[in-house]
């Protein structure tokens, strides 16, 4: 997608702070954080959401969450607790049409948020 803008980050042509990265997945640091870990995780290749990515197979979505659950390591947040968020479409906030799990972490993060 030409105008996709993690399609670009993930191209290289617009930058990001990347902490880690698969040969199918790509984790950088949000540029407006919400919790003191707050990194986003996208598939290289587009998919516009969560649905899309459930029915993109060959282990895709599996291979994200995974991703997640590293950086969650990497960041020192997993054995205290992470969330980890797929908004879907803009009802839900995603405000960016490409695939993104939001790991976040290190503080207390209470549900409903507020």
């Amino acid at each position: 997608m030409t105008d996709c803008l993690f399609c670009k980050i993930v191209a290289k042509e617009i930058p990001a702070t990347v902490v880690l990265e698969t040969d199918r997945t790509l984790a950088f640091r949000d540029v407006d954080p919400q919790a003191p870990t707050h990194v986003l995780v996208v598939p290289k290749a587009h998919h516009e959401d969560a649905a899309a990515l459930g029915g993109a197979g060959g282990g895709l979505a599996g291979e994200v969450l995974a991703t997640a659950h590293a950086v969650a390591v990497q960041e020192g947040v997993a054995d205290t607790g992470y969330r980890l968020v797929f908004n879907t479409g803009p009802g839900a906030g995603q405000t960016v049409p490409h695939v993104h799990a939001h790991v976040l972490g290190g503080r207390g993060l209470t549900w409903p948020p507020g």
